[in-house]
């Protein structure tokens, strides 16, 4: 299948790059910075923006499915990234009509899981490291969430560079006492390629962890 996988130079959206490869899917990129891969057949590489509605377009249009993995890197400012993203994203569907499936990447702490923090210093270390990215990765969600999208919400707790295990446990309601811990960037990748392959948990907020 054709994959579109938005955000894809680095962390997550790398990984899900050569996990859908590795797949032998069709894969086109969308990312600002170069992509440190192998030529492949499989793979075309697109270098722009996902705020720019022109690129955006471009990169979708022959997609299956898509994958988002934006991200800021290791910078904590005040972003509107996401949620420019997300208005591009509804626009291009409202114009389309198209009813592809799109898998989001978000994090645990987003939206109304912001409350379910496993402990004191993770709460801590969103409230006054990670606010203004998660704001607007909560306005991300919401915006897709509220549009006529098929989407997927997903969730990992804090991301590790370990090796794909395809062993993480899923989460799709929030409960008092819920444990999401941390998780290899590769197993959300594999979770977000198998989704897009086959989305079993469409209009669904998955929380991901290691088992």
């Amino acid at each position: 299948m054709n994959l579109t996988i938005i955000g894809a130079s680095a962390g997550v959206g790398l990984e899900t790059v050569k996990i859908a490869l590795n797949r032998h899917h069709h894969v086109t990129t969308l990312s600002r910075s170069k992509i440190n891969l192998p030529d492949n057949p499989n793979l075309t590489i697109i270098k722009g923006s996902a705020t720019n509605k022109t690129d955006l377009t471009k990169s979708i249009e022959r997609a299956d499915a898509i994958i988002v993995a934006l991200g800021t890197g290791n910078n904590i400012k005040p972003t509107t990234l996401y949620s420019d993203f997300a208005n591009n994203l509804v626009e291009i569907q409202k114009e389309s009509n198209f009813q592809i499936p799109v898998v989001v990447l978000t994090g645990f702490g987003a939206g109304d899981s912001w409350d379910y923090q496993p402990n004191f210093v993770t709460k801590l270390f969103f409230k006054y490291l990670l606010k203004a990215v998660y704001f607007d990765k909560s306005k991300m969600e919401t915006i897709i969430t509220q549009s006529k999208i098929k989407w997927e919400i997903v969730r990992p707790g804090i991301l590790k560079n370990k090796s794909l295990t395809e062993k993480y446990k899923v989460e799709t309601q929030l409960y008092k006492g819920i444990k999401i811990g941390s998780t290899n960037r590769a197993d959300v990748a594999d979770f977000m390629v198998k989704q897009a392959e086959n989305p079993t948990k469409l209009f669904n907020y998955c929380s991901l962890s290691s088992k």
